[in-house]
């Protein structure tokens, strides 16, 4: 009998199979694009982009801060967290396939009554102690433990992806914040600039006006300009604030211990070579959302197998040791020890009817994670593509508004001149001047987008989170 009952259990655990659909991941499926459409641009290079792609600002003052976020920003350390969490979940579950064990010891004192034992007038009392050891081993025959470990690894490896989503996601804001702050800082020297220039302007109009050479009508026009460019600052200095109070939050310290050295920051970081974005084939095994959506598709379809094996039988293998005695003293003698072992089979009939509707539940989630793979993968091929647009074309317009500044420049210089010698009226010069300051205004907002766009690209192309 007991040779039979080991043969069975035996037998059982080496004919387990796993229920369920078997995951295929639809990488190798997903489409690409190589290279990207937008990516033939004198801008761009086919090499690989580097894992700290701010460093090709060589801008150390960049690279202490990016550094410093990445240690301390408060995002990135509830994502280390969830990773964690993950990780202890999937040890958890792993401990599924090894049998458990419970140690127990009881001293009692009873009395049992003579009518129940048969006994008239009679009765049994004393002392009964008992000290042994209970295993028992679910033999995972279809596959629930084997399924549930699955998810369980698949859940680890969506927050690993989750984590390092943060991680780029760090780097990049942090870098966006420097860029706003130094950005902003640009765009009010070159509005102090063109303050100056102004105030010259209205500074020679009046002393015009006072030699009997000039108009009311003129030092007004001057006026009225020097304010409106005037009217520019505190808006500037606003946004350059605000940029600075966001990169010391970035970094993990509160708004107003910002990065002194930052706030007087007038250079934004700029690419002096062209960038490096690799193609579309590489961009799948860059971007860690698309993993992260390839890692939860994996858990759903693992969780299928685990709804479906809901609908087969259990079965545990127990065993105790231990010795029981009426006294204390008798704990461990030969006639005091006991022992059993055998398999149980248990099945939940109720799942044959509920078991169902969870593989259904089961089936619609893993369909759903097919398609937010599928999206995320397609997202990630139209942002880089409409990154890599965005940035080459801010270049072009960069660089007309720079000859458009030039010439500006050139044009308000003859001007003053003009008018000054008695040639031209004052509306040549404020319509010069006026044409300059836009152009000035223009071409730093530019090189502020420019800052912006390198940063959304590179956030795109899906560097950083390999440090």
């Amino acid at each position: 009998m007991k040779r039979a009952i080991a043969s069975a259990v035996a037998a059982l655990a080496l004919a387990g199979c796993m229920v369920g659909p078997t995951y295929r991941s639809p990488e190798p499926g997903a489409p690409s694009q190589d290279p990207f459409l937008s990516g033939n641009s004198p801008a761009f290079t086919q090499d690989q982009p580097p894992g700290r792609w701010w460093s090709l600002f060589n801008d150390p003052v960049l690279d202490r801060l990016v550094e410093e976020a990445l240690r301390n920003n408060t995002d990135l350390r509830v994502a280390a967290a969830n990773l964690r969490r993950a990780r202890a979940v999937l040890r958890e579950t792993r401990s599924g396939l090894f049998p458990t064990a419970t140690a127990t010891a009881s001293a009692t004192y009873s009395r049992q009554s003579g009518d129940q034992l048969q006994f008239q007038g009679s009765a049994s009392q004393g002392e009964s102690y008992d000290a042994g050891i209970d295993a028992t081993y679910q033999i995972d025959l279809f596959g629930r433990i084997r399924r549930a470990i699955q998810a369980a690894r698949a859940d680890a490896g969506a927050a690993q992806a989750a984590f390092d989503v943060s991680r780029i996601t760090v780097a990049a804001e942090t870098t966006r914040a420097y860029a706003d702050a130094c950005s902003a800082g640009r765009q009010l020297a070159v509005a102090r600039e063109t303050l100056r220039i102004q105030e010259q302007t209205f500074d020679l109009t009046r002393r015009l006006l006072e030699g009997g050479r000039g108009t009311a009508l003129e030092t007004g026009q001057a006026g009225s300009l020097l304010e409106q460019v005037r009217a520019t600052l505190p808006t500037l200095e606003a946004q350059r604030q605000t940029a600075l109070f966001r990169l010391s939050v970035m970094t993990g310290r509160p708004p107003a211990n910002f990065p002194r050295e930052v706030a007087g920051c007038e250079v934004a970081p700029a690419l002096a070579r062209p960038i490096p974005v690799g193609d579309g084939a590489t961009l799948l095994a860059r971007r860690p959302d698309i993993r992260q959506a390839e890692r939860e598709l994996a858990a759903a379809t693992a969780r299928v197998g685990v709804a479906t094996a809901s609908l087969y039988p259990s079965i545990t293998l127990g065993g105790s040791v231990g010795t029981s005695a009426t006294s204390l003293s008798g704990l461990g003698s030969g006639d005091s020890f006991r022992f059993s072992i055998g398999p149980l089979i248990s099945w939940d009939l109720s799942s044959l009817f509920v078991g169902r509707s969870r593989i259904a539940q089961a089936e619609a989630d893993a369909e759903g994670k097919l398609a937010n793979f599928e999206g995320t993968w397609l997202r990630a091929l139209e942002e880089t593509e409409s990154a890599l647009t965005r940035y080459a074309r801010e270049l072009d317009r960069r660089d007309a508004l720079r000859r458009a500044r030039s010439q500006s420049a050139e044009a308000a210089r003859i001007a003053r001149l003009r008018y000054q010698a008695g040639r031209d009226s004052f509306q040549v010069v404020l319509d010069a001047e006026r044409s300059l300051a836009t152009v000035e205004a223009e071409l730093a907002r530019s090189e502020s987008q420019l800052s912006d766009y390198s940063v959304s690209l590179f956030l795109a192309l899906g560097g950083g989170w390999q440090v």
